[in-house]
């Protein structure tokens, strides 16, 4: 089997897969004979760019989080109104489940208690900023008399993540990613000014 140089394209394509098999099958499901099978390597090719499973897991929730935050400022930048800010959260959930996978920090949320402690401090973080991400929208949809909710925002925030989460689950559970948007839309629906 051919030897990985080390360069950031090859780490690029370790990630990807890591992200899919992640993604499919969670964190304790996979190896890296799966990823090296995959790019047709040996599995030390894949220990010169990632030496440890953790450290390639921690990597994957520090790039998914990138993006994902990369995500919520390109729907700020939209100019849209809170609600549909709202339903374009839900859309980036519906867009992943759509490609057949589940949010990689929801499935590592499952696994929490087997992860490596850097992991457990990313996935946090990854949490921590689209909390903070929702509450400053529905804040700003309140204080626009946009939307409509009781209690703080921190507690609704709360409420539409985790919710979108298990959605998320169940839908693949059914095979039926119609269930997520049913939740969705209620979620939203229970949010807006009538």
């Amino acid at each position: 089997m051919p030897r990985l140089t080390h360069n950031a394209d090859t780490s690029q394509r370790i990630l990807d897969i890591a992200e899919r098999l992640m993604q499919t099958r969670g964190y304790n499901a996979f190896s890296y004979a799966d990823i090296a099978q995959s790019l047709r390597v040996t599995k030390a090719s894949l220990h010169y760019h990632f030496p440890t499973k953790g450290e390639l897991g921690q990597r994957l929730i520090q790039r998914y989080r990138q993006a994902f935050m990369r995500a919520l400022a390109d729907i700020d930048a939209s100019g849209a109104d809170s609600l549909e800010r709202l339903r374009r959260y839900g859309g980036l959930y519906l867009q992943v489940l759509r490609n057949d996978r589940m949010c990689l920090c929801g499935m590592l949320a499952a696994e929490y208690t087997t992860l490596p402690k850097p992991m457990k401090a990313e996935l946090k973080e990854f949490f921590d900023e689209n909390e903070r991400w929702l509450m400053a929208v529905l804040e700003q949809g309140r204080a626009a008399r946009e939307l409509r909710f009781g209690g703080t925002a921190r507690d609704v925030a709360r409420h539409l993540m985790s919710s979108l989460e298990g959605a998320m689950m169940l839908a693949r559970s059914y095979d039926d990613v119609a269930r997520f948007e049913a939740t969705a839309n209620r979620l939203l629906a229970e949010l807006a000014v009538k």
